[in-house]
């Protein structure tokens, strides 16, 4: 994000109990203006309740949220959410079934005049694409359709902010990728600063500017997919925003030391603590003859547009999974010698190592 670039939400310190149990902890975030945020976490991370101290429908117990530099809620400030200018589009997409796409887009508008609901709707759905489903009724209408139907009346009244609670998540694999990107191509044609929960790191990477990765009801890491996923601030975060082979290792003269080698890292550690290396799949690679580490095909698995190997290697207890996008000649049960890539390796203290999953939201 850039240092000039304009916030259209600011979040400082931001709290949420529920009973006695801690949902969201000092969660502090901006959010630039005409980008697309994502919020990404597993289940009951707090980022859904996120949504709702932001939208209005909930109220932060510490904190507060501003929105284009005005206090929103805050120790002496609440404004309501219809007074916010944030649309809201839900997972299940909640149409109602009983009006038509055109009565569906005019919920939002009823404070217009008729003359310019009707030209803001038939701008809203000429822009999103569904014009020609205006008489429907939302039974009648695919998956796909029903989503950009949600999409257009969230979008209808012009919000500073269109709020997003996992958008893709009902659609099939196939027809998903598709609906994400042309709904990431109407959000940047317009301009729109949106906030998108998911649970999918590859959605999150695929269509935000900034990823904001939460755990337990705190902000782990932020910044560009790119940030988070080459440089990963913990374990967690690494393991969490794609696959990892997790070695432990001895911390010494300014290495991991490993069963597969030595890898170098920026840690405050003292000589001979504990450290682990996280090191992912297609950094990984084998070959029959030559230099590298002895080891032996466990397993294959062909993935269409890549190939997956489990890999035994002489202490480790667990085996090392590689992914390749060339597909491997060798058979399972033979001896093979291993080799990394180049990439790099992440580093992290033993001590950064997850704690168990809790439920909060």
């Amino acid at each position: 994000m850039s240092a000039s670039q304009p916030i259209a939400l600011e979040l400082d310190r931001v709290s949420r109990r529920f009973g006695r149990q801690d949902v969201l902890v000092d969660v502090s975030l901006a959010v630039p203006r005409g980008g697309i945020t994502c919020l990404l976490g597993e289940s009951g991370c707090g980022k859904s309740t996120l949504l709702g101290l932001i939208s209005g429908i909930d109220r932060p117990d510490g904190g507060s949220i501003a929105m284009a530099g005005q206090q929103v809620s805050g120790p002496q400030t609440f404004v309501a959410p219809e007074a916010r200018n944030v649309g809201f589009m839900f997972q299940d997409y909640a149409l109602f079934p009983h009006l038509s796409v055109e009565d569906n887009l005019a919920f939002g508008l009823r404070g217009l005049p008729k003359a310019e609901q009707k030209a803001r709707i038939a701008e809203v759905a000429q822009r999103i694409g569904v014009a020609h489903l205006i008489g429907r009724y939302p039974h009648s209408l695919s998956g796909g359709e029903q989503q950009r139907v949600a999409l257009a009346r969230a979008l209808a009244p012009k919000p500073a902010i269109l709020l997003m609670d996992e958008p893709f998540s009902n659609l099939d694999q196939g027809l998903r990728e598709r609906v994400r990107r042309e709904t990431v191509e109407i959000l940047k044609s317009l301009d729109t600063t949106a906030i998108i929960v998911t649970h999918d790191p590859q959605e999150a990477m695929a269509v935000g500017d900034q990823v904001v990765l939460m755990r337990h009801g705190r902000v782990e890491q932020s910044g560009s997919p790119y940030d988070i996923y080459d440089r990963p601030v913990s374990s967690y975060a690494a393991e969490f925003m794609g696959p990892c082979n997790r070695l432990n290792g001895i911390w010494a003269k300014g290495n991991i030391e490993t069963p597969i080698g030595r890898f170098p890292a920026d840690l405050d550690l003292p000589e001979g603590a504990l450290a682990v290396a996280c090191i992912r799949p297609q950094t990984l690679a084998v070959m029959r003859d030559g230099e590298g580490i002895t080891a032996r095909i466990l397993g294959k698995s062909f993935l269409g547009e890549s190939e997956q190997m489990d890999i035994s290697v002489h202490p480790l207890a667990q085996p090392l999974r590689i992914h390749s996008h060339t597909r491997s000649p060798m058979a399972v049960g033979e001896q093979v010698k291993l080799n990394l890539n180049g990439a790099q390796v992440h580093v992290f203290a033993e001590a950064d190592t997850p704690p168990p999953p809790k439920k909060l939201d």
